[in-house]
Formats: C-alpha cells, sequence, structure tokens
C-alpha cells in the first residue's frame, strides 16, 4: 500500500505555486498593422514612386498636347494637318499586334543592334583600357580615332555596301561604327580620372602591373565605361535606323521609311514610337546592370 500511494504523488502533476515557480509568458510583440506597413513601405520608396507618377503626367500632358494639335489642325508656321492623332496610331498598333510582318521587323532590327553593340563593346572597351594605361598605345590610336569619330553614319552607307557583301552586314557594320566611339572615349576618359595616388599606393604596396590593372583602374573607369555603353545604345539605333532607311530591305527603320513612301501617316508614328520605346528599353537594362554591377555606385 506504501508503495501504491508513493507512485500516486509521483503521478501528481506539480503545481507550479507550490514549487515558488511561476510560469513563463512569452513578452507580446506589438501588432504590425497592414495599414502601417503599408505606410512604412511607401515612404521608403516615395523616391521612386515619385519618379513614375511625374513620368506617367509627362507623357500624359505630352499625349494630350499631341490630340489637340492633331484635332484642330493647328498650321501656325508647323503644319499638323496631315500629322496623325494619337486614336489613329492606337488603332493601327492595334492591328500591328496581329501582324507578323511587324514583329519580323522589330526582331530583325534587335538582332542588328544586339550583334552590332557587342561587338563594338568587346572592341572598345579593351581598346579603352589600353589607350588609358600605355602613352604608346594612345598616340599611335588616338589620332585616327578622332580622324573617324566625327563622320556620320549615314556618310557610312556607301562606303560598307561597298565593303561588305551583303546589305545585313553593312547595316551592322554601320550599328557597330554607331556605338563604338562613344564606349571608346568614354572608356579612355575614366581611365585619366583615375586617382594616381591609388596607383602610387598600390606599386608601394609591390602590386604587379595586372593587379593594379584589375584592382584599381578597372574598377574606377566602370562607371564612365557604363556611361559610354548608354550613349553608345542610343546612337546605336540612331545609326541603325538610318541605314536601314537607306540601305535596308526589312527592320523598324525600313517600316517607317516605306510607310511615309506609301503615304500610310499612322505607321509612320507607330515606327516612330517603337523606336523610341526600343531605345529606352535598351538603355534601361544597361543602367540595371550597371546597377548590379557597381554595388558601390549606387545613388
Amino acid at each position: 500500500m506504501e508503495q501504491v500511494a508513493l507512485k500516486s504523488l509521483q503521478a501528481e502533476p506539480v503545481e507550479a505555486g507550490d514549487v515558488g515557480l511561476q510560469p513563463t509568458k512569452k513578452p507580446k510583440r506589438p501588432p504590425v498593422t497592414r495599414r502601417r506597413g503599408i505606410v512604412r513601405w511607401l515612404s521608403l520608396q516615395w523616391g521612386l514612386l515619385r519618379a513614375m507618377i511625374f513620368a506617367a503626367l509627362s507623357l500624359m500632358l505630352f499625349i494630350a498636347v499631341w490630340h489637340l494639335l492633331t484635332k484642330y489642325r493647328v498650321n501656325i508656321y508647323v503644319r499638323f494637318v496631315n500629322v496623325p492623332s494619337p486614336e489613329q496610331v492606337l488603332a493601327r498598333a492595334a492591328r500591328a499586334l496581329h501582324d507578323p510582318r511587324f514583329f519580323a521587323h522589330v526582331a530583325l532590327s534587335c538582332r542588328r543592334i544586339a550583334i552590332g553593340f557587342v561587338l563594338a563593346s568587346i572592341a572598345a572597351i579593351p581598346l579603352g583600357l589600353l589607350m588609358g594605361r600605355f602613352r604608346l598605345i594612345r598616340e599611335w590610336i588616338f589620332p585616327v580615332t578622332e580622324v573617324l569619330r566625327p563622320i556620320p553614319a549615314i556618310a557610312w552607307v556607301p562606303m560598307s555596301i561597298m565593303l561588305w557583301p551583303s546589305n545585313e552586314e553593312s547595316i551592322v557594320f554601320i550599328t557597330f561604327l554607331g556605338s563604338f566611339f562613344p564606349i571608346l572615349v568614354n572608356t579612355l576618359h575614366g581611365m585619366s580620372m583615375v586617382d594616381p595616388v591609388l596607383v602610387r599606393a598600390a606599386q608601394c604596396l609591390g602590386a604587379r602591373e595586372t593587379w593594379i590593372f584589375k584592382e584599381v583602374y578597372f574598377p574606377a573607369a566602370l562607371p564612365h565605361v557604363f556611361t559610354g555603353l548608354t550613349v553608345g545604345m542610343g546612337v546605336a539605333w540612331v545609326s541603325l535606323i538610318a541605314a536601314e532607311m537607306i540601305s535596308g530591305q526589312f527592320g523598324i527603320g525600313y517600316f517607317t521609311w516605306e510607310a511615309y513612301s506609301l503615304v500610310q501617316y499612322p505607321d509612320i508614328a507607330l515606327g516612330m514610337i517603337c523606336i523610341g520605346v526600343l531605345g529606352l528599353g535598351s538603355s534601361a537594362a544597361i543602367r540595371g546592370i550597371g546597377v548590379l554591377v557597381m554595388p558601390w555606385n549606387r545613388s
């Protein structure tokens, strides 16, 4: 009987108050409401939201002015009699979305831009770095580039037709030239802006030339390189459209020029808007890559 009573006492739960123990309670956190979370997110993203709001308002204002000028056929020195209205361009864009030929023009222009721009980047960035680091290379190459750089892309069209066996290669070559010189000049400028104190400090620490080039010159010049890439992309689109209008048979530039030849004014505006959107998207892509590659350069 004593053993049974002892087991029953051991099986009974021990009250916290009996042994002087207090039950542990987790501290309650203040509830974060959805409204406070939204307000916090808006405060953190206000700069980006403000820029997007102003961009939307400016585009709406531009479209409104365009609509009024074409609606009332304003003819005060600048003639808006034959300019298509936003409604006409929008209707033509809706039809173009179901037209495979339009997408073929856009795809071919994007392909030409990609090939020419990549080749120009591969050639211009290393050349600019070498010209900025070694004076002898700069003295030999810089005069030639300065003579060729002011020549516009349109002037290169006859020469490119003679140089290359097909129109496709000549158009890519003109696109290459359009983006090559801005990338080269900005890379060279970035190399000239490197602080010489950093170079001397690396040399005093016993760094080799390759290490100095990799760890000092290249990171310091990289923001200027991406500036050149952004500018070069814009000039590449200008050169491409000029080449497609003159010697091309396909592409968004040829589409725009063909619309003018066939007196299809809404197609002209559609081609111009498409060129602007493609240029904006490609430049934004380069800036996004620059933010990823240069996290220290974020503003």
